[in-house]
């Protein structure tokens, strides 16, 4: 997520300049065989052109509200784990008590619990957010503008593991468990459940305590469950390939239809087709890519939902909640840029 004012002139330039470059020559190649060569023949009418983009103009707006709604609905996913969690925490502080223990348990003990119940729903984060950040297919982070602004920050999940991530939040003997499942983050609230039935087993937990305790655990698989739809299913191809093809097409014939329009206006005003030709393109391929970075918002890109951060977040106000003093700072941005 960019935690700036706006993104710099500098910053979209740097993004796009290949791009620029190329539509640069596309303007030029025609203009110089036009005005140098003479091939008068090469104009085309303003008016098809001018059709072609006003369709493009509502094919990229649809498509760019369509990926906006992803990364909204990915924010609000987000945003209803905050709440859970910030609920888990105080619910495992108030419900689990040694009222009706079978057994004695000693207030640091109980501490242990409570921790243990914690901790692990922080392991559960962390091995959500490390699931979500896997690249898939169709995503976008690989291609080289892409991988060039990635310079500019970094993405934990794509420099450490998931396995340093679990570790001291949970036991070794759960861990080895988790990590040797394909979807670590279910595992580990199946764990929470697990120690749940063992709790209301030894009286630490009541029988209406623990259904709404079990309550939040099948809230979170559903806020799981709507993340990884968004992260497994991606923004329609055909829509994408439509909208990437017709961009492609407005942008080459651009150049045809200005030298039309600037050649009416006398000699020497035909060189500004270079500019103007670069200058429309430029506009709709921003357009264009702008729908490209929004459509996959837990890819790990300078647009994407900050769910690293958003992590540590919850993490600070848990374990305040546990009163422990060695608690890690918020994640700042890096180049504006707030993964």
């Amino acid at each position: 997520m960019h935690a700036g004012r706006r993104f710099t002139l500098r910053e979209v330039l740097y993004w796009t300049r290949r791009d620029i470059y190329w539509f640069l020559f596309l303007a030029i190649v025609p203009t110089v065989l036009y005005e140098v060569v003479g091939w008068r023949w090469l104009t085309l009418p303003w008016v098809p052109i001018a059709l072609v983009g006003t369709a493009l103009a509502f094919i990229t707006g649809f498509r760019n509200n369509a990926s906006y709604d992803r990364l909204w609905e990915a924010r609000q996913i987000y945003g209803a784990i905050v709440n859970t969690s910030r609920a888990w925490g105080i619910m495992v502080l108030d419900f689990v008590t040694t009222q009706h223990a079978k057994r004695v348990i000693s207030h640091d003990e109980l501490g242990r619990i409570h921790a243990r119940l914690i901790h692990r729903h922080l392991a559960w984060l962390h091995a959500l957010r490390f699931q979500l950040r896997k690249p898939r297919d169709w995503e976008h982070l690989v291609k080289v503008y892409n991988r060039e602004y990635k310079k500019w920050y970094t993405i934990d999940e794509r420099e450490s593991s998931v396995e340093d991530a679990l570790n001291g939040l949970i036991s070794e003997a759960e861990k080895s468990r988790v990590l040797a499942k394909s979807n670590i983050a279910t595992q580990v609230i199946a764990e929470q459940s697990r120690e749940l039935r063992e709790l209301m087993h030894d009286g630490l937990l009541e029988d209406f305590r623990h259904m709404e305790l079990e309550k939040v655990l099948v809230d979170l698989y559903a806020q799981q469950g709507k993340c990884e739809r968004i992260k497994n299913f991606p923004y329609p191809r055909q829509f994408g390939t439509l909208n990437l093809m017709f961009t492609r097409l407005f942008i080459n014939l651009v150049p045809f239809g200005m030298l039309g329009e600037f050649s009416k206006l006398g000699d020497g005003a035909i060189w500004l087709t270079v500019p103007f030709s670069a200058l429309v393109a430029w506009v709709f391929n921003m357009m264009e890519k702008i729908g490209e970075a929004t459509e996959n918002p837990f890819e790990g890109s300078a647009n994407d939902v900050p769910i690293t951060a958003i992590t540590r977040t919850i993490e600070i106000d848990l374990r305040e909640m546990l009163g422990e003093r060695d608690i890690p700072p918020p994640l700042q941005p890096k180049n504006n840029i707030l993964m």
